[in-house]
């Protein structure tokens, strides 16, 4: 039978507050400053947005920054054709491509993973295959 093991005096409990009658979250210093910023907030983008339109840089930067998502460099899909053999013979053909300059260098490390990807599927039902020829020729044991 286990024993509880027993806390040394003075201490809490697990979820318990060493001072459940403390200060009340949202009261402090930092809390404040939030809600007088918020209430100004219309007041704030105004200025910015006036700021902006009369030449301020820093300002139309801002505005843009917090309110237009940042565009993602894309690569255009490539046509690649690959060869009917080895795995290795379709990297080697994904490289060579790169090394031509017919496929950008992220397109040809996307194929390289999931040739790699390919591979360790390849192996495992290989793998899985030879057991289940394996037992079915010596029995389950």
């Amino acid at each position: 039978m286990a024993t509880e093991k027993k806390r040394p005096p003075g201490r809490w409990k697990p979820g318990q507050s060493g001072n459940p009658a403390g200060r009340p979250q949202g009261k402090g210093d930092v809390a404040k400053l939030r809600a007088d910023i918020a209430d100004r907030v219309p007041q704030l983008l105004g200025q910015l947005f006036t700021q902006a339109m009369a030449g301020d840089v820093g300002a139309a930067r801002l505005l843009l920054e917090r309110s237009i998502a940042p565009l993602k460099a894309i690569e255009a899909p490539q046509a690649l054709h690959l060869p009917d053999g080895t795995l290795t013979e379709q990297g080697r053909a994904v490289l060579g491509a790169v090394a031509a300059g017919e496929l950008a260098p992220g397109q040809g490390a996307a194929l390289l993973g999931a040739i790699g990807t390919l591979a360790r599927v390849t192996e495992v039902d290989e793998l899985t295959r030879r057991i289940e020829k394996l037992e079915a020729e010596h029995g389950n044991t």
